[in-house]
């Protein structure tokens, strides 16, 4: 069994890119930061270290970074590695290592204002040819859940699915 999974939290370095693939699909571009701080046994000092990572996100979360997020935001982001192999116009061999977002959540708030996006989100690459999900809003926990009566099934009954309230 293999697994390719990757997670990150971190932040953007530039404004997202939306473009189009010529067959109409929406793709974006972002580049994180994810910093790392440990303390040198030599020296005793603390060293941060800055990982940069590019991050490709298709269809409708790619749109959504696009129209929500901008250089500096907070970021969560879970995908996989994928690594693109090319040959550049100087006719050398390039390579470029992307994370493909699987899922997005939007973390912190707009600057200066301590609020958190309502809204996470994840969608399929083109090779995975899951549907995009749709976008819901973040539970209010100041608010009361509303109740829901469930159905109650009584020993000896038969079991009939549309009394499963799931």
């Amino acid at each position: 069994m293999d697994l390719n999974k990757v997670m990150i939290i971190g932040r953007l370095t530039r404004d997202p890119e939306l473009r189009a693939t010529p067959s109409g699909v929406n793709v974006c571009q972002i580049g994180v930061a994810t910093s790392y701080v440990y303390t040198n046994q030599a020296t005793g000092q603390k060293v941060e270290q800055t990982e940069f990572h590019n991050v490709v996100l298709w269809r409708k979360l790619g749109e959504i970074v696009h129209q929500y997020l901008k250089k500096g935001n907070q970021i969560y982001i879970e995908g996989r590695l994928q690594t693109r192999t090319w040959d550049g116009k100087d006719g050398q061999k390039k390579n470029r290592t992307e994370i493909i977002a699987d899922n997005m959540i939007m973390l912190g708030g707009k600057s200066g204002t301590g609020s958190t996006p309502a809204y996470q989100g994840s969608t399929s690459s083109p090779s995975a040819p899951r549907p995009a999900a749709a976008m819901a809003p973040a539970a209010d926990l100041s608010q009361p859940a509303p109740t829901e009566e469930l159905p109650t099934i009584q020993q000896g009954e038969d079991i009939n699915v549309e009394d499963i309230p799931f």
